[in-house]
Protein backbone atom coordinates (compact mmCIF):
# COMPACT_ATOMS: atom_id res chain seq x y z
CA UNK A 1 0.00 0.00 0.00
CA UNK A 2 3.09 2.40 0.73
CA UNK A 3 4.45 1.73 -2.74
CA UNK A 4 1.15 2.56 -4.08
CA UNK A 5 0.77 5.98 -2.41
CA UNK A 6 4.24 6.92 -3.45
CA UNK A 7 3.81 6.30 -6.97
CA UNK A 8 0.21 8.60 -7.11
CA UNK A 9 2.16 11.10 -5.23
CA UNK A 10 5.16 10.87 -7.58
CA UNK A 11 2.61 10.85 -10.67
CA UNK A 12 0.14 13.80 -9.89
CA UNK A 13 3.08 15.64 -7.63
CA UNK A 14 1.43 15.19 -4.36
CA UNK A 15 2.78 14.62 -0.98
CA UNK A 16 1.35 11.16 0.66
CA UNK A 17 -0.82 13.09 3.09
CA UNK A 18 -2.56 14.66 0.40
CA UNK A 19 -3.05 11.51 -1.59
CA UNK A 20 -5.05 10.41 1.49
CA UNK A 21 -6.83 12.70 2.21
CA UNK A 22 -8.05 13.22 -1.37
CA UNK A 23 -9.34 10.07 -1.50
CA UNK A 24 -10.77 9.59 1.84
CA UNK A 25 -12.73 12.97 0.39
CA UNK A 26 -14.06 10.77 -2.68
CA UNK A 27 -15.23 8.08 -0.63
CA UNK A 28 -17.69 10.17 1.60
CA UNK A 29 -18.55 11.86 -1.68
CA UNK A 30 -19.17 8.88 -3.42
CA UNK A 31 -21.42 7.31 -0.12
CA UNK A 32 -22.94 10.57 -0.39
CA UNK A 33 -23.91 10.59 -3.95
CA UNK A 34 -25.79 7.16 -3.47
CA UNK A 35 -27.28 8.16 -0.50
CA UNK A 36 -28.55 11.01 -2.86
CA UNK A 37 -29.74 8.91 -5.60
CA UNK A 38 -31.37 6.36 -3.24
CA UNK A 39 -33.55 9.18 -1.88
CA UNK A 40 -34.48 10.79 -5.20
CA UNK A 41 -36.49 7.04 -6.35
CA UNK A 42 -39.85 8.23 -5.56
CA UNK A 43 -42.97 7.16 -7.46
CA UNK A 44 -43.47 8.63 -11.12
CA UNK A 45 -47.58 8.71 -10.74
CA UNK A 46 -47.42 10.15 -6.84
CA UNK A 47 -45.30 13.11 -8.27
CA UNK A 48 -47.73 13.70 -11.65
CA UNK A 49 -50.81 13.54 -8.80
CA UNK A 50 -48.60 15.70 -6.64
CA UNK A 51 -47.90 18.23 -8.99
CA UNK A 52 -51.71 18.44 -9.64
CA UNK A 53 -52.39 20.20 -5.90
CA UNK A 54 -51.26 24.22 -5.42
CA UNK A 55 -47.69 24.83 -3.63
CA UNK A 56 -50.25 25.41 -0.22
CA UNK A 57 -51.38 21.87 -0.85
CA UNK A 58 -48.22 20.11 -1.32
CA UNK A 59 -46.39 22.20 1.72
CA UNK A 60 -49.24 20.58 3.86
CA UNK A 61 -49.36 17.17 2.05
CA UNK A 62 -48.00 14.74 5.01
CA UNK A 63 -47.26 11.62 3.27
CA UNK A 64 -51.18 10.98 2.20
CA UNK A 65 -49.71 10.13 -1.16
CA UNK A 66 -48.26 6.97 -1.16
CA UNK A 67 -47.07 4.01 -3.61
CA UNK A 68 -48.35 0.90 -2.67
CA UNK A 69 -46.47 -1.49 -0.55
CA UNK A 70 -44.01 -3.80 -2.82
CA UNK A 71 -41.70 -6.17 -1.62
CA UNK A 72 -37.98 -4.58 -2.09
CA UNK A 73 -35.43 -5.24 -4.73
CA UNK A 74 -32.63 -4.73 -5.46
CA UNK A 75 -29.49 -3.80 -3.41
CA UNK A 76 -32.99 -2.58 -0.69
CA UNK A 77 -33.76 -6.29 0.09
CA UNK A 78 -30.45 -6.58 1.54
CA UNK A 79 -31.70 -3.86 4.75
CA UNK A 80 -35.76 -3.69 4.59
CA UNK A 81 -37.22 -6.74 5.98
CA UNK A 82 -39.01 -8.99 3.73
CA UNK A 83 -41.92 -9.74 5.71
CA UNK A 84 -44.91 -7.23 4.97
CA UNK A 85 -45.83 -7.60 8.93
CA UNK A 86 -42.53 -6.84 10.15
CA UNK A 87 -42.32 -3.33 7.52
CA UNK A 88 -46.13 -2.44 8.84
CA UNK A 89 -44.89 -2.15 12.21
CA UNK A 90 -41.98 -0.52 11.56
CA UNK A 91 -43.58 1.81 9.37
CA UNK A 92 -46.24 1.99 12.10
CA UNK A 93 -43.42 3.28 14.33
CA UNK A 94 -41.92 5.75 12.44
CA UNK A 95 -45.30 7.55 11.87
CA UNK A 96 -45.78 7.40 15.37
CA UNK A 97 -42.92 9.63 15.77
CA UNK A 98 -44.28 11.94 13.39
CA UNK A 99 -42.39 10.45 9.93
CA UNK A 100 -44.49 9.33 7.51
CA UNK A 101 -43.04 9.92 4.22
CA UNK A 102 -42.77 7.23 1.55
CA UNK A 103 -39.72 6.89 1.80
CA UNK A 104 -39.16 7.39 5.81
CA UNK A 105 -38.84 3.47 5.97
CA UNK A 106 -35.85 3.44 3.36
CA UNK A 107 -34.09 6.50 4.75
CA UNK A 108 -34.44 5.10 8.44
CA UNK A 109 -32.92 1.69 7.41
CA UNK A 110 -30.11 3.05 5.57
CA UNK A 111 -28.86 5.45 7.83
CA UNK A 112 -28.91 2.63 10.82
CA UNK A 113 -26.98 0.55 8.50
CA UNK A 114 -24.56 3.62 7.16
CA UNK A 115 -24.09 4.15 11.03
CA UNK A 116 -23.61 0.32 11.67
CA UNK A 117 -21.02 -0.41 9.12
CA UNK A 118 -19.63 3.14 7.99
CA UNK A 119 -18.40 4.38 11.33
CA UNK A 120 -16.35 1.22 11.85
CA UNK A 121 -15.24 1.10 7.98
CA UNK A 122 -13.45 4.94 8.54
CA UNK A 123 -12.03 3.60 11.94
CA UNK A 124 -10.69 0.67 9.67
CA UNK A 125 -9.23 3.06 7.27
CA UNK A 126 -7.60 5.59 9.76
CA UNK A 127 -6.38 2.37 11.54
CA UNK A 128 -4.36 1.08 8.02
CA UNK A 129 -3.55 4.80 7.43
CA UNK A 130 -1.75 4.87 10.80
CA UNK A 131 0.24 1.86 10.36
CA UNK A 132 1.84 3.57 7.62
CA UNK A 133 5.41 4.60 8.62
CA UNK A 134 5.95 7.59 6.18
CA UNK A 135 1.99 9.24 7.27
CA UNK A 136 1.69 11.07 9.97
CA UNK A 137 -1.64 12.26 10.52
CA UNK A 138 -3.09 14.70 13.50
CA UNK A 139 -4.92 12.19 15.79
CA UNK A 140 -4.10 9.13 14.60
CA UNK A 141 -0.06 8.69 16.78
CA UNK A 142 -2.49 5.87 19.45
CA UNK A 143 -4.15 4.13 16.80
CA UNK A 144 -0.97 2.43 15.36
CA UNK A 145 -0.55 1.24 19.24
CA UNK A 146 -4.18 -0.47 19.38
CA UNK A 147 -3.69 -4.33 19.58
CA UNK A 148 -5.55 -6.59 17.33
CA UNK A 149 -7.94 -7.33 20.27
CA UNK A 150 -8.50 -3.25 21.46
CA UNK A 151 -9.25 -3.19 17.66
CA UNK A 152 -12.06 -5.72 17.54
CA UNK A 153 -13.55 -4.28 20.50
CA UNK A 154 -13.55 -0.93 19.27
CA UNK A 155 -15.09 -2.20 16.26
CA UNK A 156 -17.76 -4.05 18.04
CA UNK A 157 -18.67 -1.06 20.08
CA UNK A 158 -18.86 1.10 16.84
CA UNK A 159 -21.24 -1.19 15.00
CA UNK A 160 -23.26 -1.66 18.48
CA UNK A 161 -23.45 2.04 18.83
CA UNK A 162 -23.81 3.21 15.06
CA UNK A 163 -26.68 0.28 14.69
CA UNK A 164 -28.96 0.71 17.64
CA UNK A 165 -28.84 4.10 18.65
CA UNK A 166 -31.30 5.08 16.06
CA UNK A 167 -33.92 2.95 17.62
CA UNK A 168 -33.17 4.85 20.74
CA UNK A 169 -33.51 7.94 19.30
CA UNK A 170 -36.83 6.74 17.14
CA UNK A 171 -38.13 5.44 20.81
CA UNK A 172 -37.34 8.77 22.63
CA UNK A 173 -39.26 10.92 19.63
CA UNK A 174 -41.99 8.70 19.45
CA UNK A 175 -42.36 9.28 23.76
CA UNK A 176 -41.87 12.90 23.09
CA UNK A 177 -44.58 13.43 20.27
CA UNK A 178 -46.94 11.09 22.35
CA UNK A 179 -46.34 13.29 24.94
CA UNK A 180 -47.55 16.33 23.22
CA UNK A 181 -50.75 15.01 22.27
CA UNK A 182 -51.38 14.11 25.52
CA UNK A 183 -51.02 16.96 26.84
CA UNK A 184 -52.79 19.09 23.65
CA UNK A 185 -55.84 16.88 22.93
CA UNK A 186 -57.96 17.67 25.49
CA UNK A 187 -58.07 21.60 24.64
CA UNK A 188 -58.54 19.92 20.86
CA UNK A 189 -61.61 18.36 21.84
CA UNK A 190 -62.77 21.47 23.48
CA UNK A 191 -62.31 23.56 20.23
CA UNK A 192 -64.33 20.44 18.22
CA UNK A 193 -67.13 21.11 20.80
CA UNK A 194 -67.47 24.64 20.42
CA UNK A 195 -67.18 24.06 16.67
CA UNK A 196 -70.06 21.59 16.53
CA UNK A 197 -72.41 23.68 18.97
CA UNK A 198 -71.79 26.75 16.56
CA UNK A 199 -73.70 24.70 14.10
CA UNK A 200 -70.96 23.07 11.68
CA UNK A 201 -70.64 19.74 10.77
CA UNK A 202 -68.26 16.99 12.05
CA UNK A 203 -65.95 17.02 9.31
CA UNK A 204 -65.75 20.95 9.21
CA UNK A 205 -65.23 21.06 12.87
CA UNK A 206 -62.19 18.70 12.72
CA UNK A 207 -61.14 20.53 9.59
CA UNK A 208 -61.28 23.93 11.58
CA UNK A 209 -59.94 23.00 14.48
CA UNK A 210 -56.87 21.06 12.54
CA UNK A 211 -56.03 24.31 10.53
CA UNK A 212 -56.62 26.43 14.01
CA UNK A 213 -53.71 24.13 15.76
CA UNK A 214 -51.77 24.22 13.57
CA UNK A 215 -49.22 26.45 15.24
CA UNK A 216 -50.15 25.47 18.69
CA UNK A 217 -50.32 21.90 18.15
CA UNK A 218 -48.88 20.10 14.81
CA UNK A 219 -48.99 17.01 15.21
CA UNK A 220 -52.97 16.69 16.15
CA UNK A 221 -53.43 19.56 13.38
CA UNK A 222 -51.55 16.91 11.20
CA UNK A 223 -53.32 13.95 12.42
CA UNK A 224 -57.02 15.64 11.87
CA UNK A 225 -56.02 17.00 8.19
CA UNK A 226 -54.57 13.74 7.44
CA UNK A 227 -57.76 11.88 8.50
CA UNK A 228 -60.23 14.10 6.66
CA UNK A 229 -58.07 14.29 3.37
CA UNK A 230 -58.41 10.45 3.62
CA UNK A 231 -62.11 10.65 4.12
CA UNK A 232 -62.45 13.26 1.07
CA UNK A 233 -60.57 10.52 -0.83
CA UNK A 234 -62.88 7.92 -0.09
CA UNK A 235 -61.72 6.02 2.89
CA UNK A 236 -64.20 4.85 5.33
CA UNK A 237 -64.45 7.22 8.61
CA UNK A 238 -63.88 4.86 11.25
CA UNK A 239 -61.11 3.45 9.40
CA UNK A 240 -59.68 7.05 8.84
CA UNK A 241 -60.48 7.17 12.50
CA UNK A 242 -58.58 3.64 13.57
CA UNK A 243 -55.69 4.88 11.30
CA UNK A 244 -55.22 8.15 13.47
CA UNK A 245 -55.29 6.27 16.74
CA UNK A 246 -52.78 4.14 15.34
CA UNK A 247 -50.58 6.44 13.91
CA UNK A 248 -50.26 8.41 17.52
CA UNK A 249 -50.08 5.20 19.41
CA UNK A 250 -51.94 7.56 22.24
CA UNK A 251 -55.01 5.42 24.76
CA UNK A 252 -56.92 8.57 24.40
CA UNK A 253 -57.03 9.27 20.72
CA UNK A 254 -57.88 5.24 20.82
CA UNK A 255 -61.24 6.34 23.15
CA UNK A 256 -61.49 9.35 21.23
CA UNK A 257 -61.88 7.04 17.69
CA UNK A 258 -64.40 5.06 19.66
CA UNK A 259 -66.56 7.93 20.32
CA UNK A 260 -67.36 9.55 17.33
CA UNK A 261 -67.86 6.03 16.00
CA UNK A 262 -70.37 5.15 18.54
CA UNK A 263 -72.08 8.68 18.65
CA UNK A 264 -72.27 8.23 14.83
CA UNK A 265 -73.46 4.73 14.93
CA UNK A 266 -76.44 5.23 17.17
CA UNK A 267 -77.15 8.55 16.39
CA UNK A 268 -76.39 10.46 19.85
CA UNK A 269 -75.40 13.84 20.14
CA UNK A 270 -71.96 14.65 19.17
CA UNK A 271 -71.19 17.75 20.83
CA UNK A 272 -72.51 16.66 24.39
CA UNK A 273 -70.34 13.34 23.81
CA UNK A 274 -67.26 15.08 23.03
CA UNK A 275 -68.15 17.85 26.18
CA UNK A 276 -68.43 14.43 28.27
CA UNK A 277 -65.38 12.84 27.43
CA UNK A 278 -63.38 16.24 27.38
CA UNK A 279 -64.66 16.36 30.99
CA UNK A 280 -63.22 12.77 31.18
CA UNK A 281 -59.78 13.17 29.46
CA UNK A 282 -59.39 16.38 32.65
CA UNK A 283 -59.90 13.95 35.36
CA UNK A 284 -57.94 11.88 33.75
CA UNK A 285 -54.59 14.07 33.43
CA UNK A 286 -55.23 15.25 37.10
CA UNK A 287 -55.71 12.11 38.03
CA UNK A 288 -52.46 11.29 36.81
CA UNK A 289 -50.89 14.50 37.73
CA UNK A 290 -51.71 13.66 41.15
CA UNK A 291 -50.04 10.01 41.04
CA UNK A 292 -47.15 10.71 39.97
CA UNK A 293 -46.88 13.77 42.72
CA UNK A 294 -47.62 10.73 45.04
CA UNK A 295 -44.96 8.91 43.66
CA UNK A 296 -42.55 11.96 44.56
CA UNK A 297 -41.93 10.68 48.70
CA UNK A 298 -41.04 7.18 47.60
CA UNK A 299 -38.70 8.14 45.11
CA UNK A 300 -37.18 10.67 47.24
CA UNK A 301 -36.84 8.11 49.80
CA UNK A 302 -33.86 6.51 47.81
CA UNK A 303 -32.40 10.13 47.71
CA UNK A 304 -32.69 10.44 51.13
CA UNK A 305 -30.87 7.39 52.05
CA UNK A 306 -28.07 7.56 49.42
CA UNK A 307 -26.75 10.96 50.66
CA UNK A 308 -28.45 11.97 54.11
CA UNK A 309 -28.22 8.98 55.92
CA UNK A 310 -24.17 8.46 55.70
CA UNK A 311 -24.16 12.05 57.19
CA UNK A 312 -26.53 11.19 59.99
CA UNK A 313 -24.45 8.02 60.63
CA UNK A 314 -21.36 9.53 60.80
CA UNK A 315 -22.54 12.56 62.72
CA UNK A 316 -24.28 10.03 65.40
CA UNK A 317 -21.79 7.61 65.54
CA UNK A 318 -18.33 9.07 64.57
CA UNK A 319 -17.49 10.00 68.56
CA UNK A 320 -18.18 7.13 69.65
CA UNK A 321 -15.79 5.74 67.38
CA UNK A 322 -13.19 8.32 68.50
CA UNK A 323 -14.02 7.72 72.02
CA UNK A 324 -13.53 3.57 71.84
CA UNK A 325 -9.89 4.36 69.38
CA UNK A 326 -8.96 6.55 72.61
CA UNK A 327 -10.02 4.32 75.15
CA UNK A 328 -8.27 1.50 73.77
CA UNK A 329 -4.88 3.27 72.67
CA UNK A 330 -4.80 4.40 76.31
CA UNK A 331 -5.19 0.61 77.64
CA UNK A 332 -2.48 -0.35 75.14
Amino acid sequence: MQEWFERLSLQFGLTINQVIIAGIGLGVLMVFWSLISLYRDRNPAADRIAQVASHRERRADFGILKAADADPTGLLRSFVPSEAERRSALRLRLEQGGFSRPSALRNYLLVRVFLGFGGPAIFLVLYQISTVPSVTLPGLVGLSQLTRLEVFQILGLLVAVGYYLPVLWLNSRVTERQQRITDSFPNALDLMQVSLEAGLGFDSAMTRVGNELSLISPDIAAEFLTVQRQIAAGRARGEAMRGMAERTGVEMVFAFANVVQQSMQFGTSMAQALTTYADEMREYRETKAQEMANKLPVKMSAVLAAFIMPALLLITLGPIAIRFVRSFAAVG
